[in-house]
């Protein structure tokens, strides 16, 4: 096994392995050979693996979920939207159990992030290209690739890149920038240790440098107040995780002088905002955007949610649901309420969204417990803890906006998250194995 996880540790998974790197490095930029690459990954390891797959508890409670999914349908307000809200699902579970099995490792988790990073450059420079150039792409590249870009972003002024939203950009931009920033931090380590001349060291220290300045400058022209408190907490809790406490006091006084400048009192809120710029507190407090109807309010969309799943508690009104329902009501096309979980309490029922809830909660306990163990060398807990990272702002970016309807992003997701259960679950076997 190398130490940039290249080789997978069972030769038999070696395909897959190859299969999935493959699929990860094109699938921003070419979505349709991703998902073959994935989608191979996938089937090989299910033939391979599938009887240690449907052993494992977290996968058999993703199958329950499964299961309760389909049922619901049954019970549907309209039942054709909710048919057509499993794939959203289904097959994104089996994708999460197959790597729950073929990431093993810390070095898989590492190449993984490696190559996540690299793809981000282009999908970065190109939604610069969209704001400041005017970029616009022709048919042709949606007809070969399965995206466009929008001179001016959309909607205008929020840069999308090859997304089809700067919300969805926001999110994948979230991860990337997690990664990077985890990748910085292991080769700062490493050039301490190393001698300056490790030229391999400082070639690669530049280019993250390059690619977490990218990443967080194309996150704030996203405009995303979501993706800007996550990119935020990140660089708080990785400044916790190496003890740096003066960068722990620098992030939280921009974010108090933010928020103040925001919500503050007049008179305290003006001091602020001399040298805070308004494309950040106006974003917060919708100054920027006065006139919004209150139905597009996200507080309307959640107390709506959270009233449709008090109608029907149990069953729920059906996956894809709340959309009709919300306009039949409210008179106006919504696509989801923008909080994940409340419209699965809508469209799922809230013991089902329980069920969810709890897996990933057990999820992340298996990672808290593999942060704790003394197996791990400390690159190989940053590397970990970066993706403990993500899972952490994929719960917190879902509070505030669903990223289940995208493709890539819905994958990206599943898949990490089962790469962390893989890791976790090997190494807590392994510390189980010691113990014994």
């Amino acid at each position: 096994m190398t130490k940039h996880g290249s080789q997978h540790p069972d030769s038999k998974l070696q395909l897959p392995w190859n299969f999935a790197q493959v699929g990860v490095l094109i699938f921003p930029l070419m979505p349709v050979l991703g998902v073959i690459n994935l989608s191979l990954a996938l089937l090989i390891t299910w033939w391979l693996k599938y009887k240690s797959i449907v052993k494992r508890p977290i996968n058999q409670g993703f199958g329950i979920f499964s299961l309760v999914l389909i049922i619901t349908t049954f019970f549907a307000q309209e039942k054709i939207p909710a048919l057509l809200g499993l794939p959203n699902f289904v097959p994104f579970i089996l994708l999460f159990c197959a790597f729950d099995t073929l990431i093993q490792t810390t070095a898989q988790l590492r190449r993984l992030a490696w190559i996540m990073v690299i793809t981000s450059i282009p999908v970065a420079l190109l939604g610069l290209g969209q704001m400041f150039l005017g970029l616009k792409t022709p048919e042709l590249i949606f007809n070969i690739f399965g995206w466009t870009i929008t001179p001016g972003g959309n909607p205008l002024g929020r840069m999308s890149s090859v997304f089809m939203y700067a919300n969805i950009l926001a999110g994948y931009l979230v991860i990337v920038f997690i990664l990077a920033s985890g990748l910085w931090l292991e080769k700062i380590g490493e050039k301490k240790r190393l001698s300056y001349s490790a030229l391999r060291t400082q070639h690669s220290l530049l280019f993250l440098t390059f690619a977490v300045l990218l990443n967080f400058a194309a996150l704030i022209l996203t405009n995303s107040r979501n993706a800007w408190l996550i990119a935020i907490l990140a660089c708080v809790a990785y400044a916790v995780f190496k003890g740096w406490r003066l960068i722990v006091g620098f992030f939280g006084a921009v974010t108090a002088s933010v928020l103040l400048a925001a919500f503050a009192p007049t008179s305290i809120a003006g001091i602020f905002r001399t040298f805070v710029p308004a494309f950040f507190w106006a974003r917060l407090n919708d100054q920027m955007f006065p006139d919004r109807p209150v139905q597009l309010m996200r507080t309307t969309q959640w107390q709506f949610a959270w009233s449709m799943a008090q109608q029907r508690p149990l069953t729920g009104w059906g996956l894809r649901n709340f959309t009709p329902v919300y306009q039949e009501k409210m008179h106006i096309w919504l696509g989801h309420p923008h909080n994940f979980f409340l419209m699965l309490s809508a469209e799922i029922g809230i013991p089902n969204t329980l069920l969810f809830i709890s897996l990933i909660i057990w999820i992340l306990i298996s990672s808290i417990r593999v942060l704790k163990q003394s197996i791990c060398s400390e690159q190989d807990k940053l590397i970990f803890f970066s993706y403990f990272l993500i899972v952490i702002s994929w719960v917190i970016f879902n509070t505030v906006d669903v990223s289940l309807f995208d493709l890539r992003l819905n994958a990206l997701s599943w898949l990490l998250l089962g790469a962390v259960s893989g890791v976790s679950y090997r190494y807590n076997h392994v510390k189980q194995e010691l113990d014994t």
